[in-house]
């Protein structure tokens, strides 16, 4: 039977698709300055203000897939370490208080790596459209499948997923932040009201205030992630973070971070408030 705090697993799929796409799509303008503020050519180089929905294509596609698959490994990982620790409890009567958000953390850290599979070739595709490197998603995709008769399949494989490592040391760390802080907020939301409904408006307000907080956070990261996915050759991770301190600075890794903090702020509104707003329709709340 699952907690009040759990979702099942056919449901979080759904909510997790519909939460993926409403944010992905309403948000992408601020997703598209963010990228061109981090581009190593500049701003203007890049595409300034012009074609700001340039690779909506690509986000499209992937936004369903990409966060259904993160919320029902989140779910389903969330819910297994409860059932682990609930057993154990029964033959150990002591419980920390830090058990519980230990499990949120690596629940959303499971989620992520697995979330990952479609998102990295999804950025590579529409990070390249946004800085005007191609003209649209499509022309991106087919000038990655085009090196094949230079690089290989392989080479193909692994250009979708250049910046896979990156992605992974950014998305990890900021779920981390997030999810444990929405789960607490949620949490101590139930304790005050004595209710255990969560209304959509109050995941939306958690989700806006933990995703502020993890995307500061984790601005230098998501800076390096940018720069190795932009780049003409593949590049790696620590010649790369030496090469920016070098030529831009320590000021480089906070390119974009108002943009960055505002999107996902505002994302976290809309992904976690959609989130739950389709879980509580599903549940018939």
């Amino acid at each position: 039977m699952c907690s009040p705090s759990e979702t099942p697993f056919a449901r979080a799929l759904l909510a997790g698709a519909v939460a993926g796409t409403s944010v992905d799509l309403s948000l992408y303008p601020i997703d598209t300055l963010k990228t061109r503020l981090q581009s190593s050519g500049g701003f203007q180089a890049a595409g300034g203000f012009r074609g700001i929905y340039a690779g909506v294509g690509s986000a499209a596609l992937g936004a369903a897939p990409g966060a259904a698959l993160f919320f029902s490994t989140y779910e389903s990982c969330k819910s297994l370490l409860r059932q682990r620790r609930e057993s154990s409890l029964q033959s150990n009567a002591r419980s920390n208080e830090w058990v519980e958000p230990l499990e949120h953390m690596i629940a959303a850290s499971v989620g992520e790596v697995a979330a990952c599979a479609v998102r990295v070739p999804t950025e590579v595709v529409k990070q390249r459209a946004q800085a005007v490197q191609y003209k649209s998603s499509l022309e991106s995709f087919k000038a990655i499948v085009s090196q094949r008769a230079s690089i290989g399949y392989l080479g193909v494989w692994r250009e979708f997923y250049r910046g896979w490592s990156i992605t992974i040391i950014r998305e990890v760390p900021f779920t981390v932040i997030q999810f444990p802080l929405w789960e607490a907020m949620k949490e101590w939301r139930r304790r005050t009201t004595g209710h255990q409904h969560i209304s959509a408006l109050e995941s939306g307000i958690f989700g806006s205030v933990a995703g502020a907080v993890a995307a500061g956070i984790t601005t230098p990261l998501d800076v390096l992630k940018t720069r190795m996915m932009l780049s003409a050759e593949k590049q790696k991770m620590i010649p790369l973070l030496v090469k920016i301190l070098q030529t831009s600075g320590s000021r480089a890794f906070f390119a974009g971070i108002a943009p960055r903090v505002m999107w996902i702020s505002l994302g976290g509104a809309i992904f976690l408030g959609s989130y739950q707003l389709t879980v509580n329709a599903l549940d018939g709340v």
